[in-house]
């Protein structure tokens, strides 16, 4: 996938600052998605990427309006060194976690009280090594509901080059 595709896929509809933010992006591998979302955030934001591979961290471009903190962490099982975010991305990254329901009680306490998630996944419920863990669309709404948020907007959709699935992307928020 090239930036310009990514940043396609997660341009959010309705969700566009004017101020600066604050968003993690956990999971962020070589930062295709972190990129893509600087690119969408006010000059001055911050954006943490966190990733377990130190030599992905590493390879992450520094963006010329937003500040990217580069984190080599594991967000599901470390605690997080920062609060009150705006907003978390996930791109490719909730498929690794196993138990989400749990993992969303955490990042809830992350975020501000108008905080959204941006969501990059592929749309089916079928393992494989690759996506141990999958989450369809349909899922992903039964598991956000059961979470307590209210709305969820896809905001796009493309074939996977890895997969039959599509990848989708959704915007989530209280």
């Amino acid at each position: 996938m090239q930036l310009h595709e990514a940043i396609t896929l997660i341009t959010p509809v309705h969700y566009v600052p004017t101020k600066p933010v604050k968003w993690a992006d956990l999971g962020c591998g070589s930062g295709l998605f972190t990129h893509a979302l600087a690119s969408l955030l006010p000059t001055d934001s911050i954006l943490y990427a966190v990733d377990t591979n130190q030599a992905s961290l590493a390879s992450i471009a520094d963006h010329e309006d937003v500040r990217i903190e580069k984190i080599h962490q594991d967000f599901v099982q470390d605690e997080w060194p920062f609060n009150s975010l705006d907003g978390i991305l996930m791109a490719n990254s909730l498929h690794f976690v196993k138990d989400k329901f749990t993992f969303l009680e955490k990042a809830k306490r992350h975020l501000t009280e108008s905080g959204h998630f941006l969501l990059v996944e592929y749309d089916t419920d079928t393992p494989n090594p690759w996506v141990p863990y999958p989450l369809s669309y349909v899922s992903l709404i039964h598991l956000f509901v059961k979470a307590g948020y209210k709305t969820i907007e896809k905001l796009g959709e493309m074939p996977s080059l890895y997969s039959r699935a599509n990848l989708y992307a959704t915007a989530i928020s209280h």
